[in-house]
């Protein structure tokens, strides 16, 4: 398949898609509004098929890269759903206990693509962790669409409290500092920014990319480093981050937040057509960044 960009295609089918990628159009509800964008041969079938992700182009550090060692685990979520199972990432060196970083998923599972941020994570020498929210469900099933399905039926309440869990594993870990930090993307934003306000001192850093922000009133709990990514284009989640930001500066919690002008929602993941490379590469940088900073140092 020939990659294609976000510019070449309608922002409007950008927005459709967006809107079957948070469950408010089912895939039948897509087509139907893809029609009129199918000219010249092109059905929207092979709309709805070219936007979705396509994890070959995803994989920047192999799974038997030999900087990494790699494993999974299962970690015991009482007040969950009883047990959550991840994507373990540690430096193949044996260099004492390092900073851990969990890395949350967006609203379809432990795919492909979040296993490899885990991994690029595991060649910077953090321990990364990457739980599979839908591991109530079966996991993830392999299929982004089926994943969105399984994600949908897990109870939100007992999935934030199965991250929450992992993320207290990890840093309990005997090969862990103590200092950690987390990652998310789209649902996995919105999970780094309650875990934020869960966590206290207990969490180092927390690292947004386009999550919904966490209500105002419970802004003052956060203890951690935070950073917010959001794509210009991405105008439901941009429209919240002012407020958010003015909470996080009345508080006086240390923050950076960046709108990345041009891009989408979704922008970092490179499996699909809304990634935006200039985007992804400076907010990967700054995300580094912070983690070092909070957590290495």
């Amino acid at each position: 398949m020939d990659r294609k960009k976000a510019s070449d295609y309608p922002q409007e089918l950008l927005n459709l898609f967006d809107r079957y990628v948070h469950g408010e159009l089912d895939r039948r509800g897509f087509l139907e509004g893809a029609k009129q964008f199918a000219t010249g041969g092109v059905t929207a079938a092979a709309i709805w098929e070219s936007l979705r992700p396509n994890y070959a182009w995803a994989q920047q550090v192999p799974r038997d890269d030999n900087r990494i060692r790699t494993e999974y685990a299962t970690v015991p979520s009482p007040e969950g759903n009883g047990s959550i199972r991840g994507y373990l990432v540690r430096p193949a060196k044996d260099m004492g206990r390092r900073p851990g970083v969990l890395v949350v998923h967006e609203n379809r599972g432990l795919n492909p693509y979040i296993e490899d941020v885990a991994r690029r994570l595991g060649t910077e020498n953090f321990i990364a962790f990457a739980p599979d929210g839908l591991t109530s469900v079966g996991g993830y099933p392999g299929d982004d669409e089926k994943g969105g399905q399984a994600f949908r039926k897990v109870d939100r309440e007992k999935m934030t409290a199965d991250f929450e869990a992992a993320a207290r594993w990890l840093k309990a870990r005997p090969d862990c500092s103590g200092k950690i930090g987390v990652v998310g993307f789209c649902f996995g934003g919105a999970i780094a920014n309650t875990l934020a306000v869960r966590m206290g001192a207990d969490l180092a850093a927390a690292v947004a990319f386009y999550g919904g922000a966490p209500p105002a009133a419970e802004v003052p709990k956060i203890k951690a480093a935070v950073l917010v990514h959001h794509g210009s284009m991405d105008t439901r989640l941009v429209a919240g981050w002012p407020a958010y930001e003015e909470a996080l500066k009345a508080n006086r919690i240390a923050y950076e937040g960046y709108v990345y002008e041009g891009a989408q929602h979704g922008f970092h993941n490179d499996t699909t057509p809304r990634y935006d490379e200039a985007a992804a590469k400076l907010a990967w940088k700054r995300t580094l960044d912070v983690l070092k900073k909070h957590l290495q140092s």
